[in-house]
């Protein structure tokens, strides 16, 4: 991808690929403007992974500050950012769709459900899994179905070599079969 200097992917390059760069400035930029939120969208499609990977930063941080501008992006999120198979994309994607699962459409939610399914099984990340994991067992709170799917997930997690992850699968296992267990008791 050619950029203009004075771009958004000219603002995301450059400097060690673990520091933010120049996110911050972005975010505070675009926290002004909402119309240009569009193209720090399309930096996502760049060729450079830390370009991809501020990107995902700076929505997030955008998304904290006002969560219904990311609501039009639902759909592209979805369809587009779920297929970058970077993983600052997917942990991104389901800490988004946590963050707005209230607002999501029925449609929407099933297939981000699906998606997310999916990167439980498939990715290795330790964070995708940690944000995957919490944005599921959340919604597994009130979805049995996903619930049922989710637990003997968990249960292989509880046993990752990361603590981080086997931590996390493990809190998640015991908040949904404790919630289930004071569910039965409420009700006899």
């Amino acid at each position: 991808m050619t950029t203009h200097p004075d771009s958004f992917v000219a603002i995301l390059t450059g400097g060690h690929p673990n520091s933010l760069g120049r996110t911050i400035e972005l975010v505070d930029l675009i926290l002004t403007d909402k119309t240009k939120l569009e193209e720090l969208y399309q930096c996502y499609f760049d060729d450079d992974e830390v370009v991809r990977l501020r990107t995902s930063n700076a929505f997030k941080r955008i998304t904290k500050v006002q969560p219904d501008w990311a609501l039009p992006y639902i759909d592209k999120f979805l369809a587009e950012i779920s297929q970058i198979k970077q993983a600052s994309t997917q942990w991104t994607l389901a800490w988004l769709l946590l963050e707005l699962g209230d607002k999501l459409t029925p449609e929407q939610k099933h297939t981000a459900k699906t998606i997310l399914q999916h990167n439980l099984t498939t990715w290795e990340d330790w964070i995708v899994l940690n944000n995957t994991i919490e944005t599921l067992g959340a919604w597994a709170k009130q979805d049995n179905d996903l619930k049922t799917w989710l637990l003997p997930h968990l249960e292989r997690l509880t046993q990752d070599t990361r603590k981080s992850v086997a931590g996390r699968a493990q809190k998640m296992l015991v908040a949904l079969t404790t919630e289930k267990t004071s569910r039965r008791k409420k009700t006899k």
